[in-house]
């Protein structure tokens, strides 16, 4: 798609040559000809909007172009892209001649907000050829569809074209073009783009400067950030809470308190009041540092400075008594957001305590909960059904995790890699090895693949209840699978040949795993170690303990055990 755009861009620009200069000019100046027209109509409804048209298309004689323009806009602006356009394939099929500027351009905007460009650009070629006058927004829009369709260098490229062929863009197409840059991580050529725009007259903004200091914090280059703020308050551009926010969150990511607290003062010298975003900022970093207590002073200050908490505010706070194990302060959180009038619930504040919950084996709690969710909305997603899940598993309940991954499925949710290798691990560890191999057919047989983890559980499980045969044959058939054995994978193995008495084999792939370009580490040293020694091969289990030890490798507590007891062994047996 990128080359098609480039060409039609530059077949556009190569339209515009045919002509002669003071129009080819006039063509990409910043001001249109024409007045916009001021929006008309307003709605709550998109059934009022259409209500309207189908009026207007039956009144005699038709309404003026202008007027279509004017609900067009209106639906547009209520993010209701495709409806407009199906009003506009109406409308042509009726023979309202869609030749103005207004109407294309409203055609063009619907298109690139719905990922569309390769027909935007077709209607820019439109425009050249029915002689109309694109103007700054029109090439504007263009770029934001090309940059939110992740086509920047293209975007880039017909900023150049534009620039080349004499027009100049304004201060909302050069942001579009840092904003673009800053999300795929090209921080260094947004800097250089501000720098450029300065160069050709056109001197930034506030919201320039945001767009930049918003990826410079996300790239965690904070110093260049605050470089770059500094730089804007130098030029006298007064910074807004969004100049101040990202900044505030790179320094508590890195932990940098004190420097938080001296830009919070500042940001208050100036007379900028923090929003809820500010303020949900200090909260999420005091809960991750453990500092609860100071959390919860920020929401109280918060709500003392009429600042009002959102939902993800009590999400980050119920979290953070959550990992603290304070599940009965979590939940009167929880209890006083339902209280708050406009702050409700969603999905991710019901998780939060169900997993709180079932971490602290409450699971109870977690159940009731988790049907209040059920009832009363919003309905739980596989991250909800995952932590309930969990927690039946690790106390052994595994009828009722059952159950609930029946009732997932049975709900439309797909269950996820997370669901499965819960529920394989569970029935594994509790020695439900036919359950597990049943519930792995069913994922191989279902979209979702099962990926080396979910071998390595099932593969550990068969071996622990000596099905070594069925093990076997499944660690040979994984290459075929399209997966490469672990570490993990070589080490259940080697430890599953030696728990059956198969040292020699289990040696053969344990040197096998270096052959095949998998890295011995501590574990599967030891396991092989403590394999030789359950068969009393002591010398070579000393020949791979001193071959482990050269390599910075150590022995673990069961290994130094077991050769504590041999070394005891042999002294009564000499005794």
């Amino acid at each position: 798609m990128g080359g098609w755009i480039r060409n039609t861009t530059s077949s556009a620009f190569r339209l515009l040559q045919s002509r002669n200069p003071p129009v080819c000019f006039h063509y990409f100046s910043s001001t249109p000809l024409k007045k916009k027209p001021k929006p008309r109509y307003v709605f709550d409804k998109i059934d009022d909007a259409l209500a309207l048209f189908n009026h207007m298309l039956n009144t005699h004689p038709r309404p003026s172009l202008v007027e279509f323009n004017q609900l067009l806009g209106t639906i547009v602006r209520m993010k209701h892209y495709q409806i407009a356009l199906s009003i506009v394939k109406q409308m042509d099929s009726l023979g309202i001649h869609l030749h103005d500027f207004y109407t294309l351009n409203i055609l063009l905007n619907c298109f690139c907000h719905l990922d569309r460009v390769g027909f935007g650009f077709s209607v820019l070629g439109r425009m050249f050829k029915l002689g109309l006058q694109p103007s700054i927004v029109t090439f504007s829009t263009l770029i934001n569809g090309l940059c939110n369709g992740g086509h920047v260098a293209q975007a880039v490229q017909l900023l150049d074209d534009m620039v080349r062929e004499g027009c100049h863009p304004n201060i909302i197409t050069y942001s579009t073009i840092a904003n673009g840059l800053c999300k795929i991580g090209h921080t260094a050529t947004a800097i250089r783009l501000l720098r450029t725009m300065e160069e050709r007259g056109c001197a930034p903004n506030v919201i320039t400067y945001n767009t930049i200091i918003d990826g410079l914090c996300k790239d965690k280059l904070v110093i260049e950030a605050l470089n770059l703020f500094s730089e804007m308050t130098g030029k006298g551009i007064e910074p807004d809470v969004f100049s101040y926010n990202p900044v505030l969150h790179a320094m508590c990511n890195l932990g940098q308190w004190e420097e938080v607290i001296t830009l919070w003062n500042e940001m208050l010298a100036n007379n900028c009041k923090p929003d809820v975003v500010s303020y949900n900022i200090l909260v999420d970093a005091a809960c991750k540092e453990g500092k609860i207590s100071v959390a919860h002073d920020i929401v109280g200050r918060m709500i003392q400075d009429g600042v009002q908490p959102n939902t993800l505010t009590y999400n980050v706070l119920m979290d953070g008594y959550c990992l603290q194990g304070k599940m009965d302060e979590a939940r009167k959180v929880f209890s006083s957001m339902m209280s708050i009038r406009g702050c409700v619930p969603d999905v991710y504040s019901y998780t939060i305590m169900v997993n709180g919950f079932c971490k602290y084996k409450r699971v109870d709690e977690a159940m009731e909960l988790f049907r209040e969710m059920s009832q009363n909305g919003p309905f739980p997603d596989t991250v909800a059904y995952n932590a309930l899940i969990n927690g039946m598993s690790q106390l052994g309940r595994l009828s009722v995790a059952q159950e609930l991954f029946k009732e997932m499925s049975a709900c439309g949710l797909i269950p996820g890699l997370t669901t499965y290798s819960t529920l394989l691990q569970s029935f594994c560890k509790h020695g439900h090895i036919c359950k597990a191999l049943e519930l792995f057919k069913v994922m191989q047989n279902s979209a979702l693949k099962p990926d080396v983890v979910h071998y390595n559980i099932l593969l550990d499980g068969l071996c622990n209840v000596g099905q070594l045969i069925i093990a076997r044959e499944l660690f040979s058939g994984l290459p075929f699978k399209g997966l490469q054995p672990n570490v993990y994978t070589y080490t259940i193995m080697v430890k599953g040949f030696c728990k059956a008495g198969l040292a020699n084999e289990a040696y053969e792939l344990f040197r096998k795993m270096e052959t095949d370009g998998c890295l011995l580490d501590g574990c599967s040293y030891n396991v092989m170690i403590q394999g030789f020694l359950q068969n009393n091969d002591i010398s070579t289990a000393v020949k791979i303990l001193d071959e482990m030890v050269s390599k910075g490798f150590s022995a673990d507590i069961s290994t130094a055990t077991m050769f504590v007891e041999h070394c005891c062994a042999t002294i009564k047996l000499v005794n």
